[in-house]
């Protein structure tokens, strides 16, 4: 997908929604489990429930790896799923790869070629040639973690190295690699006050932010220095969404869920 299509379906929308799925069997409703695919059937139900209100799903691959070959399956039946019936919808592989050239190489085609995701998240440590593979394909995007919402983030990506912090100067060689519009960045929420120094360095990109609701990111913070012309933001939310309820309800629970943080995103655009 381009990125005009991505900001044109924003703008249909009135939404930068992003919807993780991130599926735990143990806290999926429990008549799902008598299904022949109860991550497949659980999936479903949640994008048919909620695609009006989102630009973009994101699985997290870590949640079907945890069930092998079953687990993938499924994840390759969801997004297949979504190519095929709201392929206006923006696919996110959460993988977070990052390893040398030729196996980046195979990494980009998996999610690419064979799976069909508009994007993948990529982590930078291995440097341009561990990315610049998944930026070869024509209209896919690489997702590079830039500075993360958990707390071990501190460890490295805050650090003054020769008068730079870590996480700006990857996002600023990163703008050097070929291809590198083709980049979006990963901004944690409950890194909000962040992103107004981020946007000097890249003030076109999209920025993928995770960690708002159940995490206790703000959406007004993120979007109040991260908004751009053209949105530039994918505001991501898993658990809030998702486990809304865990009973029969749960689909019509979570696009609920989804209609109420779709219509902040549309009170803060009517805003501006």
């Amino acid at each position: 997908m381009t990125q005009d299509l991505l900001i044109e379906e924003i703008k249909k929308k009135n939404s930068f929604l992003c919807i993780g799925l991130d599926v735990d069997l143990s806290k999926i409703p429990v008549h799902l489990m008598e299904e022949e695919d109860p991550i497949f059937s659980f999936n479903k139900a949640i994008i048919d429930a909620t695609h009006q209100f989102a630009v973009a799903y994101k699985p997290n691959t870590a949640f079907y790896e945890a069930y092998g070959l079953k687990g993938w399956e499924a994840l390759q039946k969801t997004i297949q799923y979504l190519n095929e019936s709201y392929p206006e919808v923006f696919t996110i592989a959460d993988a977070k790869r990052g390893d040398i050239g030729n196996t980046s190489k195979m990494y980009a085609k998996a999610f690419f070629e064979d799976m069909g995701f508009d994007s993948v998240t990529v982590a930078p440590y291995m440097g341009k040639d561990s990315v610049e593979p998944f930026l070869s394909f024509e209209n896919k995007h690489a997702i590079l973690l830039a500075l993360t919402s958990n707390e071990g983030a501190y460890d490295f990506q805050t650090l003054d190295i020769d008068g730079m912090v870590l996480y700006k100067r990857v996002i600023e060689t990163s703008k050097s690699w070929k291809n590198s519009q083709n980049l979006m960045y990963v901004v944690g929420a409950t890194k909000a006050e962040y992103v107004a120094e981020i946007r000097k360095l890249v003030p076109n990109n999209f920025l993928l932010v995770p960690g708002v609701g159940a995490q206790g990111g703000s959406l007004a913070e993120v979007c109040r220095y991260g908004l751009t012309e053209t949105i530039g933001l994918l505001v991501n939310s898993s658990r809030g969404i998702i486990y809304a309820s865990n009973g029969t309800d749960f689909a019509t629970a979570a696009a609920t869920a989804a209609r109420e943080l779709q219509q902040q995103m549309q009170d803060i655009l009517d805003r501006r």
